[in-house]
């Protein structure tokens, strides 16, 4: 079951904008099993060029689903990003079926032979593998200031950087936004 949350910038949240929003995202709900609670937090903002942009974040256990749509009518981009989420959460599910399915078949095919190992089967199963980590990097967290951190992550042409913050010795990320701007994750 759903919950929401949803916060206006620079906008009144109508009740009319509460139930239309209530009622696309709900939609959704027919992805989830049963007993599974979220809280969908949606954001209304509207801009000087009176163009409007919805975002929509739903974490969950597994998964956190997350959508953003500009469009210049606020209607429009609540069915966008209802379309977004709606094939972000299809995709998940034919990865993790696909995986399923996967290893169930390989097993098979494993046990069938006799455990015998298949240097052709296994290559077939990492070229279908789509989260392979192909460089792993280490190094020391120098402590610092947000804005040194902005000047390494520039200077390294990097779109994010983990330091330790010099003040409350926290690990944290600084990352560069789509509209140019930075972010700052910080961790408890």
């Amino acid at each position: 079951m759903l919950d929401f949350n949803i916060r206006g910038e620079n906008l009144e949240v109508t009740p009319a904008i509460r139930e239309y929003v209530e009622k696309k995202v709900q939609k959704l709900e027919r992805y989830f099993t049963e007993g599974a609670n979220a809280t969908a937090n949606v954001n209304l903002k509207v801009y000087n060029d009176r163009q409007t942009k919805v975002e929509i974040t739903i974490p969950m256990k597994n998964l956190t689903l997350r959508a953003e749509e500009r469009h210049e009518d606020m209607y429009a981009a609540i069915d966008l990003i209802v379309d977004k989420l709606e094939r972000q959460i299809r995709k998940y599910k034919t990865k993790v079926n696909r995986k399923f399915r996967e290893k169930e078949g390989v097993a098979a095919f494993l046990q069938s032979v006799g455990k015998e190992k298949n240097n052709n089967e296994e290559e077939t199963v990492n070229e279908d593998f789509e989260f392979q980590v192909v460089r792993t990097k280490q190094f020391d967290l120098k402590p610092m200031d947000q804005e040194e951190a902005i000047l390494q992550m520039n200077m390294l042409g990097h779109n994010f950087f983990i330091f330790t913050d010099s003040e409350s010795e926290d690990t944290n990320i600084v990352y560069k936004r789509k509209d140019g701007k930075y972010g700052l994750i910080e961790t408890n």
